[in-house]
């Protein structure tokens, strides 16, 4: 049985690096797995949330229904965090690139972007405030100039923190779809 974030990105394994004719590709689904540091602390924060479970029900047990809901309510706002954690990242159909972020998505259809390059430049170490070299996958817009060009990915986020050849094949597959459907 196939797992589907394990099977984003097996279409671009093909020898011709053309999608297979039964996927879907008006569906929206990120060319890349998500990266170990993105899975391991969305398992840390999924095992917090079986704690704090654990804590609501015994709780609930003592007979303080109101702190238990309370309780129950945290435990819920750790899980939604952990699957937001998972979905988190840039996601390629033929309508657009979409970049998922903790708090907000944008998404940018094809016929406003410019141009998707791969850039040597400053980069921020797991999305922390500390800056590293390193390289940034950066979308520029038709309708913004050149200098705001949003980064998508880099290679010390936290899908491709020491994985160098994922962060070229993900930068090589969002690159092709968007050769592929700005022409569209």
């Amino acid at each position: 049985m196939p797992l589907p974030f394990l099977t984003a990105d097996r279409a671009f394994e093909a020898a011709e690096d053309v999608a297979l004719p039964f996927e879907d590709r008006e569906r929206w689904r990120r060319p890349y797995r998500p990266g170990p540091w993105r899975v391991a602390t969305a398992a840390l924060a999924l095992l917090l949330a079986s704690y704090v479970l654990f804590a609501a029900v015994v709780i609930a047990l003592t007979g303080s229904v109101s702190e238990a809901g309370v309780i129950f309510g945290i435990s819920l706002l750790v899980i939604v965090a952990a699957l937001r954690l998972l979905r988190m990242g840039v996601w390629v159909s033929t309508r657009g690139l979409r970049q998922v972020r903790f708090l907000f998505t944008r998404t940018v259809p094809w016929g406003r972007v410019a141009t998707v390059r791969t850039a040597q430049q400053p980069v921020r170490w797991l999305g922390l405030p500390r800056t590293v070299q390193g390289q940034a996958l950066t979308v520029v817009r038709r309708d913004r100039p050149a200098q705001d060009s949003a980064v998508l990915l880099t290679t010390h986020g936290a899908d491709f923190l020491g994985r160098a050849e994922a962060f070229d094949r993900a930068a090589d597959a969002v690159e092709a779809w968007a050769a592929e459907n700005r022409l569209v």
